[in-house]
């Protein structure tokens, strides 16, 4: 019945009142269309409610000359000046020979240029190769975990160029003076599995394609240094950035 009397209604209507009829109820279908969807948006947020507060921002990224790298921040391994104006971001595998040579090579590269570069570890474990090399990633981090920045590097160099087996990292950490059941606890819990995975696949967003890998960051200027280059090679590229 009510079909029959808006098909009379409309009929009555000249072509041009039907027109803007029509047209007023386009408009407003479309304006209720448009609310609803900004609710929608609204809602999907979070906003107005309390747990939308607590939101997770993305990490910060540096992005130039093609590549991605997250920014460093106070949660990083950082080897020495957090001031310094240049920062060598490496990514690194442990068990990785080349690695270790590159590993030394940044001592000297920080010796050299003390107190404008600084030098930042990520991990980077190259499971096919080194199978035991994710698990001292891991290792390390609970290292850090419990003693802070400077144990972290100290258990580096502990394990760079030594094949140490993973049942024998608690004994490394012990010696340098990490609570033993502390650190086995945390290394089976497996709290840093995911942390390691994360710097695994930036390393590969960043271009990486073999151990080591290392960026050069110099504000929003980045560099790449591919394999272990000898400490003349490093020099040149920080030479170019500190003139």
């Amino acid at each position: 019945m009510e079909e029959q009397y808006n098909k009379k209604f409309l009929d009555a209507l000249s072509p041009r009142s039907a027109f803007k009829v029509g047209l007023l109820g386009g408009l407003g279908i479309m304006f209720a269309i448009g609310f609803f969807v900004m609710i929608g948006l609204v809602v999907s947020k979070g906003v107005g409610t309390k747990a939308s507060n607590e939101v997770v921002k993305p990490a910060e990224q540096i992005v130039n000359n093609g590549i991605t790298i997250k920014e460093v921040t106070e949660n990083d391994w950082i080897r020495g000046d957090e001031n310094a104006e240049i920062t060598i971001v490496e990514f690194s595998d442990i068990d990785c020979p080349f690695c270790t040579r590159f590993h030394d090579t940044t001592k000297q590269v920080l010796d050299k240029y003390d107190g404008q570069v600084n030098l930042v570890f990520r991990h980077f474990p190259l499971a096919q190769l080194h199978p035991e090399a994710h698990v001292k990633s891991e290792a390390a981090e609970c290292v850090g975990d419990l003693g802070g920045n400077d144990k972290f590097w100290e258990f580096l160099d502990k394990l760079f160029g030594t094949k140490t087996a993973t049942a024998d990292l608690g004994k490394v950490a012990g010696s340098i003076g990490i609570d033993v059941n502390k650190f086995q606890s945390c290394l089976d819990s497996g709290q840093f599995a995911e942390k390691v995975q994360d710097q695994i696949k930036e390393a590969v967003g960043a271009g990486a394609r073999g151990t080591p890998y290392s960026i050069i960051v110099a504000g929003d200027q980045l560099i790449q240094i591919n394999g272990a280059l000898p400490l003349e090679q490093v020099s040149i590229e920080l030479d170019k950035l500190l003139k």
